[in-house]
C-alpha cells in the first residue's frame, strides 16, 4: 500500500456535504457516520456482523443529521468510512485514531500498521473530510456568517458490561454555553434521562472536532449524543430530527440573546 492509494477511483468519497449554502447558522458535523471499508483493506480482516456493530460507526446518526440538515436547512459535513479505518475525531497520532482492539474485539487488519499504511489512511480519509470542513468554515467566516457548531453522535445502549439509560447526553469542555441551553431543554421534555457530560467528556486529549473547530475557532458549539436503539431505524431517526430541530432552535435562540 505504500506505493498506492489507499481509495480506489470508484470508491466513494470520504465526505459527505448537505445544503453547503444553507441559511441556517448552525453547522452539523457527523464524524462517524459511515463504515464503509476500502477494498484494499479486505473488511479489516472482520466478519460482516461486526461491521454492523457499534465499533464500526454511529449507528443511526447518518439519518438524524440528514433529517435535521433538511428540516433546518442547515450544512452538515458528514464522514464515509468506518471509524476503524480511521477514527476522525481523533488526532491522527493517536493510537485510538486506528485501534487494534475496539472496545473488546481485536481488529486484525490494524494490528502493527506500518507508517506508510497509516499515512494513507490520513491521507485518503482523514485530510480530505477536514479540509472540507475547514474550507465551509473559512467560507463563512470570510463572508461575515454566523456558526455554531452541533457534533452529531450516538452511543450503544450497551459498552462491554455498562448499561446505559440515559437516552441522550450533551458533551462540551470549556465552553459550557450552548451545551446547558441545551439540557436544560432537554430536561424541560420530562420524557428524558439526560447526561451531562456523559455517557463521555469532551477533551482535547480524547477528541477533534470541537476542540478544533469550536473551541480554537471561538464558535458557539455542542455535541450531541443519542442512544441507538433509539435511532436505528427510520421513524426513531425522524422523531429526534424533529425534536431537535425544535430544540437546537430554542437554544440558538438563547444563545443569541447572551450578552
Amino acid at each position: 500500500m505504500a506505493d498506492e492509494k489507499l481509495l480506489a477511483a470508484d470508491e466513494p468519497s470520504p465526505v459527505r456535504v448537505l445544503r453547503p449554502d444553507g441559511r441556517s447558522d448552525l453547522f452539523l458535523t457527523a464524524d462517524h457516520a459511515g463504515r464503509a471499508i476500502p477494498r484494499r483493506l479486505h473488511s479489516l480482516g472482520l466478519p460482516p456482523h461486526e461491521l454492523e456493530r457499534h465499533i464500526a460507526w454511529d449507528i443511526g446518526i447518518a439519518g438524524v443529521t440528514e433529517r435535521l440538515s433538511a428540516m433546518l436547512d442547515a450544512t452538515a459535513v458528514l464522514q464515509t468510512y468506518s471509524r476503524l479505518v480511521i477514527d476522525c475525531n481523533r488526532n491522527p497520532d493517536w493510537p485510538t485514531a486506528m485501534p487494534e482492539i475496539s472496545e473488546s474485539t481485536p481488529i486484525p487488519g490494524n494490528i502493527e500498521l506500518r507508517p506508510a499504511d497509516r499515512a494513507a489512511r490520513v491521507a485518503d480519509v482523514f485530510k480530505p473530510y477536514h479540509a472540507r470542513i475547514e474550507a465551509l468554515l473559512d467560507g463563512r467566516a470570510a463572508a461575515g456568517r454566523r456558526t455554531v457548531l452541533i457534533a452529531m453522535h450516538s452511543f450503544t445502549p450497551v459498552f462491554k458490561t455498562e448499561r446505559r439509560d440515559m437516552q441522550i447526553g450533551v458533551l462540551y469542555d470549556r465552553d459550557s454555553r450552548l451545551a446547558s441551553m441545551l439540557l436544560g431543554l432537554l430536561r424541560d421534555e420530562g420524557d428524558l434521562i439526560v447526561g451531562d457530560n456523559a455517557p463521555y467528556a469532551v477533551s482535547g486529549t480524547s477528541d477533534y472536532g470541537i476542540p478544533v473547530y469550536g473551541e480554537a475557532r471561538g464558535l458557539p458549539h455542542a455535541e450531541i449524543e443519542i442512544r441507538q436503539d433509539l435511532i436505528a431505524d427510520e421513524a426513531g431517526q425522524a422523531a429526534w430530527a424533529e425534536r431537535f430541530t425544535r430544540l437546537l432552535t430554542a437554544a440558538d435562540t438563547r444563545l443569541k440573546a447572551l450578552p
